[in-house]
């Protein structure tokens, strides 16, 4: 029998990130995780970019792994946002706001290297990759579960509680007993780099058309990531057809700003959906994560909130007093990452619904709303600091301090 403190079932961005966080701070912690360290088939590593906020990044320097990402990131110091067929926009410059970027867009497959690496040094970690977890049970004094690893071999696991960081379809959170709800949104992502004939001035640019948002962002270099979203069926066509076809489609739809788009690279897509946990947490159980809550792509906030899940929740088991498991602690985490988590998922379903809206009359609020947000400075700084969290307690990490140790 394995007994750790700590359980963490599933080894993304966000799982490794809390097991790292734990190095060192007497907590013991299992990471299991189904693919093997440098494999291309994990699916959090993939060929997807994330825009990380400022409060990411201070987590990332805490956690040690900061100078290796940042060699493969682009700085966002500017943000532009258009109504496609509308004359209203918006611009912030992070110059501006006493800033010097905004945020960073780093490579998925960066952010997992570094996290892996590290985590390969790391002390009072057990990991098991790649392996599974079967036969999940949660009972009031600890938890049990088998892991299952890439030899057939099975190894019984005890833990005093067990963390749910495998996406949006948790097996642990199903075995927890705690419900979610999915709203998808019809539509699908498309994601892509392209190279235009002109550098990016480190810009990212969020313009919503009539089927869907479409984001351009800066990329380390100096080529451009896309995340065009549009219907399924949409979406198929712009993944199927020619190269030329591709870059003729998204410049119509996009415009100049960015220059003329003269090379694409492999394209790869993803449905879009809404999933909410009914509850953070259960008896010895904490949703993370894409578990607890996942979101449209849309101004970029899913892992910057799941980031900052982890890290709270790794705060909390460095100063436990005791068993890491116990109701007060996890309900302490709930309580104090509830505000953040509902305010961040309001905040981008609706900005997908506002501008998905094509009712009469609604476009031309929408574009007076740009225009008004444009002119006005305060409601620049107050999204500037969104990447910081919405409302409640922020983590010590994300405040650029240590973690308490117990």
């Amino acid at each position: 029998m394995t007994d750790v403190d700590v359980a963490v079932v599933g080894g993304g961005m966000v799982g490794a990130s809390l097991a790292l966080a734990l190095s060192g701070t007497g907590v013991s912690a299992l990471l299991i995780e189904g693919v093997a360290p440098g494999s291309n088939a994990q699916p959090s590593f993939d060929e997807r970019t994330t825009a990380l906020g400022n409060a990411s990044r201070r987590i990332f320097e805490g956690l040690g792994v900061w100078p290796r990402i940042a060699r493969e990131t682009a700085a966002i110091q500017t943000i532009h946002v258009s109504d496609a067929g509308r004359f209203g926009f918006a611009r912030l410059r992070a110059a501006d706001q006493g800033i010097e970027a905004f945020g960073y867009v780093a490579a998925n497959r960066a952010i997992g290297t570094a996290l892996w690496e590290r985590l390969g040094q790391a002390g009072n970690i057990a990991l098991r990759m790649p392996a599974r977890a079967e036969s999940v049970e949660i009972a009031a004094d600890g938890v049990r579960l088998t892991v299952v690893n890439e030899d057939g071999t099975y190894e019984p696991v005890r833990a005093r509680l067990v963390v749910a960081a495998d996406g949006a379809n948790s097996v642990v959170r199903a075995a927890a007993g705690i419900g979610a709800s999915v709203e998808d949104y019809s539509q699908v992502a498309v994601i892509a780099n392209v190279a235009a004939d002109r550098p990016h001035d480190s810009t990212a640019y969020e313009r919503f058309t009539a089927t869907g948002p479409l984001a351009v962002l800066p990329l380390h270099d100096g080529s451009l990531g896309i995340i065009w979203t549009g219907t399924p069926e949409r979406a198929a066509e712009i993944l199927d057809c020619p190269d030329e076809v591709f870059l003729r489609e998204l410049q119509i739809r996009f415009g100049w700003r960015a220059g003329k788009f003269i090379r694409v690279s492999r394209r790869s897509s993803y449905p879009l959906k809404l999933t909410r946990s009914a509850a953070a947490t259960a008896a010895r159980t904490v949703l993370i994560g894409n578990a607890a809550q996942a979101l449209h792509p849309i101004a970029g906030q899913g892992f910057n909130l799941g980031l900052r899940d982890a890290a709270m929740l790794a705060e909390l088991l460095a100063g436990a007093d005791g068993d890491v498991g116990a109701p007060a602690l996890l309900a302490r985490f709930a309580q104090w990452r509830s505000e953040d988590r509902q305010g961040v998922i309001r905040f981008t379903d609706g900005l997908v619904k506002l501008f998905g809206d094509s009712r009469f009359g609604v476009g031309a609020l929408r574009n007076l709303g740009l225009l008004l947000f444009d002119l006005a400075p305060s409601a620049k700084s107050a999204l500037a600091r969104v990447s910081a969290g919405f409302a409640g307690p922020s983590p010590r990490l994300a405040r650029g301090l240590t973690l308490s140790h117990g």
